[in-house]
Parts: structure tokens; C-alpha cells; sequence
């Protein structure tokens, strides 16, 4: 053999050291590390491409200081206190994000569900068109459209009042929006900033995927906004029939506090300005604290895995009824197990997922996971009329969780997501008779449906499955 051939050899040998090395330490699970050192074995010059612009780095950033004090310690102590009283499950549930560092359950005097893009977003104008101090935006998707337009000149005009706006937009998702559109925005002195935007200069440090996946309105610090629709005509029936069933949320009171720390944070990593954490952005609430509502965020940022974690528990403490909906359903084997364990002692669970996605890949890896959910108990159901885009779940008889956060990995790891979760029955009732509405438009995916599957549909399914880790 030639000297050429053992310095290859010699290269190949260090390469995949090197590479075996780099993917260990990252303390992934073991499906992702051997998922990476395959492409980067077997891909060497793509793989390394594909590893350094969306391999498994984590994102680091500042963070803000956050408030604290006597008041805040108290309404999440009474908080807390009532649904220990009430739900002995919801308050270990609720105990999760806390023991992880993140925001208690805070009292709410109303919460709104919208179950359709035009309701929310009237109530969301209406919302901006009253405030008098500030208004702050987090979206992943902002399109240009009629509903994004429709919002932006809202913001315009309470900007010329003289009201603080502040929005921020994922570098990915909202890259429809152009310095034209944007000038109105500018020209009336609202600050426009890009989460995690996409350019060599990022690349460099960053994964291009690490993307604000999360959707928040807060108007004066009293009411707030968050769940699964976008600003996009796609969510509103006023721009036809194929509009996407979705989910959202309105809260009004102290809860608030927590998902304008969630904006202020992400703000500060984004724009690179810190916001004065007063009494004019975290203000006292008069009225009745009737919801305890606790919000949970996520991102790759930390190990935390907050949003992750506190599905889990909520999945594995369900004493009778579980009903979850999601888009995108590619679950790790954490999830799975908990899904088909809480079937197994005999909870009502029922995953509804939509007949047709806007990915055939995930739909695909979807499917995977179908047969042996079915086999366990759980009851799976196909939204047959559009794509249903909800993130929520229905646990027992008094705690709804509605947010941005999917079943997969990329909302578990990989996204900046926020959910919340309120413990309280009436919203849960609410939530559940939508939950029950939407079945009437579904279809069941039973043993017989499973059984009809051609062979190359379910290669595909299998497939696709291996790619899960990387979803």
C-alpha cells in the first residue's frame, strides 16, 4: 500500500476520533449522538456542514436580573396554596417548573380561550388600541399580510400616542417582513429587533435553528396573550374556508408578570437593551385572583428542559382523563412511555393530531407511533375539515395547558418555547368541550386502519422514525 493510502487512512482514523469525541460530550440522548456520528462518519465533508449549522452547540446569552420582592413571594404563596388545597396532582405538577428555576403559579383575574384566528386577534387590537405605557410582541411567524398589516398600523398608532412598542421577531420565521413594510414601524419610533437573525456572522457561533418558536402579547403589564397562532391571515377564517384551527390565550392580572419577564429576557438577548423592571412593567392588580396560572419557557439556553419535564409529569400524574392536541407529534421515549403507561392504568387518553400536516416527513414519523399507542389504550383521532395547528392538553377535571410547545424534539431541545398551564376547572371545562367538538370532526386511527396500511406506506413511517431524534 502506497504512502498516499495510509495517510488517508491516517486522516480517516483521526477524523472519526475526533468527531466520536465531540458528539459524546455533548450528552445527548443516545438516538441523537449515534444519529450524528453516522452523518458525520459516513458524510464527512456534509456532515461537518449540516453538524455546524445546526449540530447539538447550546446558545448562550445573558440574562436579565430578575424581580423580585414581598409582593410577588405572596400571590405566588397564595397561588400555590389553592391548588394544594384543591389538587393534590396539579400542585406537584405545578412544583416541576418551580424546582426548576422557573416562574410560580400566579393569580389571574380572567382568562380567555380563542378558539379561531378572528376572535383572537380583535381581542388583540383591542388590547394594543387601550394601552396607554407599553405594548411588547414576540412572535416566530409575522407575515405581511392582511392580519400582520392589519396589527402593525395598531401598533403604529398607539406608537404616535406616545405608547412604548417594542416587537420582536424571529430571524427565520418572520423573513417576509422587509425594511419597506417595516417603515411605518420605524417612522412612529416603534424598536424592531430579530431573534437569532440568520447571516455568516451567526453561523459562525450559533445554530441557524435555535428560533423563538414563541408568541406573546403584553399590553401595560394587565393583559397578555400566548398560544399557537402566529400573525398570519392562515389562522383567520376571514381569508377563506381553509383556515388552521388553533388555540390561544388571554390572561389579565398578576400572571402577566411572568410572561413579561419571558419577553424581557428574550428582548435583552435580541436588542441588546435592558428594559426597567418597574413598577410601570410588573404593576399591582386589583380584583379577584381567582386562576392560578403558571407560565413555563424553555429554550436551548439550559439543560432544563422545563417544558419537557413538567409535560411529563403533568402526562404521568392524570388520575382519569388526559386529552391531548398537537400538530406535530414525534415524541422521545420519555413521552411515549408516560402516554402509554397512563393508558395502561386505565386514563381516558385521546391524541388528536391532524389527518394532513404542512410536513410529510413529520406526518410520516407521526404515524410511527401510532400502532403501539393504539395497542396500549389510547385513542387516537385524525382532524379531518383543515390543519389543526393547537398545542394543548386536558388533564382531569381542573388543569389546561395551552402554549406554543409541540410533542417533539425540536420544541423539547431546540426551540424558545412557553406554555401555560391554569389550574382551574372552569377553563379545563372549556377546553374540553372544544376538545370534544373538534372529535366530532375527526377520525378514529384503529386496528383496522393500522391493518390497511400498505407495505410502502409503512416503510416510509419506519423510516421517518429514524430521523425522529433529528425532527
Amino acid at each position: 500500500m502506497s504512502i498516499a493510502w495510509w495517510i488517508w487512512l491516517l486522516l480517516g482514523i483521526v477524523w472519526v476520533s475526533t468527531a466520536a469525541v465531540t458528539i459524546l460530550l455533548q450528552r445527548r440522548s443516545a438516538a441523537a449522538t449515534i444519529a450524528w456520528l453516522l452523518v458525520l462518519v459516513l458524510l464527512p465533508v456534509i456532515g461537518l456542514l449540516i453538524y455546524r449549522l445546526i449540530g447539538p452547540l447550546r446558545l448562550e446569552r445573558k440574562r436579565l436580573r430578575r424581580r423580585g420582592g414581598r409582593v410577588v413571594v405572596e400571590e405566588a404563596t397564595g397561588a400555590m396554596a389553592r391548588i394544594r388545597a384543591e389538587a393534590a396532582e396539579e400542585a406537584q405538577v405545578a412544583a416541576v417548573p418551580l424546582a426548576l428555576d422557573g416562574a410560580p403559579p400566579l393569580p389571574a383575574t380572567d382568562v380567555a380561550l380563542f378558539l379561531d384566528g378572528r376572535a383572537a386577534y380583535a381581542s388583540i387590537v383591542e388590547a394594543i388600541e387601550a394601552a396607554t405605557h407599553h405594548v411588547h410582541l414576540e412572535y416566530y411567524i409575522w407575515e405581511p399580510d392582511g392580519i400582520g398589516t392589519r396589527l402593525r398600523d395598531a401598533l403604529v398608532a398607539r406608537a404616535r400616542a406616545g405608547v412604548k412598542v417594542r416587537m420582536l421577531v424571529d430571524g427565520t420565521g418572520s423573513a417576509a417582513l422587509r425594511r419597506r413594510w417595516l417603515r411605518p414601524l420605524r417612522d412612529a419610533g416603534v424598536e424592531v429587533a430579530w431573534f437569532n437573525p440568520v447571516s455568516l456572522r451567526f453561523i459562525r457561533t450559533r445554530r441557524v435553528d435555535f428560533r423563538t418558536h414563541r408568541k406573546i402579547v403584553i399590553c401595560d403589564g394587565h393583559v397578555a396573550f400566548t398560544g399557537g397562532m402566529n400573525i398570519t391571515d392562515a389562522h383567520s377564517d376571514e381569508f377563506g374556508p381553509g383556515y388552521w384551527r388553533d388555540t390561544h390565550l388571554r390572561v389579565d392580572g398578576t400572571a402577566v408578570w411572568a410572561l413579561q419577564r419571558v419577553f424581557l429576557e428574550d428582548w435583552y438577548f435580541a436588542a441588546g437593551a435592558q428594559v426597567a423592571t418597574d413598577d410601570t412593567y410588573f404593576p399591582l392588580h386589583p380584583g379577584e385572583r381567582r386562576y392560578p396560572v403558571q407560565i413555563v419557557a424553555s429554550g436551548p439556553d439550559h439543560d432544563r428542559l422545563a417544558i419537557h419535564r413538567t409535560y411529563f409529569t403533568a402526562i404521568t400524574r392524570a388520575s382519569h382523563r388526559l386529552w391531548i392536541t398537537t400538530p406535530y407529534f414525534v415524541p422521545d421515549d420519555a413521552i411515549l412511555t408516560a402516554l402509554i403507561t397512563a393508558a395502561l392504568r386505565g386514563v381516558d387518553v385521546q391524541l388528536l393530531i391532524p389527518a394532513r400536516g404542512d410536513s410529510r416527513l413529520i406526518d410520516l414519523a407521526a404515524r410511527s407511533y401510532v400502532p403501539e399507542l393504539v395497542a396500549a389504550g389510547v385513542r387516537v383521532h385524525e382532524y379531518l375539515p383543515r390543519f389543526i395547528h393547537a398545542k394543548t392538553f386536558v388533564i382531569d377535571e381542573d388543569l389546561t395547558i395551552v402554549g406554543t410547545a409541540n410533542l417533539d424534539n425540536r420544541s423539547f431541545q431546540l426551540n424558545f418555547e412557553v406554555t401555560a398551564l391554569v389550574y382551574d376547572a372552569d377553563v379545563t371545562t372549556r377546553l374540553a368541550r372544544a376538545f370534544e367538538d373538534d372529535l366530532r370532526d375527526s377520525r378514529p386511527i384503529d386496528d383496522a386502519a393500522i391493518a390497511r396500511k400498505r407495505f410502502p406506506r409503512r416503510l416510509g413511517e419506519a423510516t421517518a422514525r429514524l430521523l425522529s431524534p433529528l425532527l
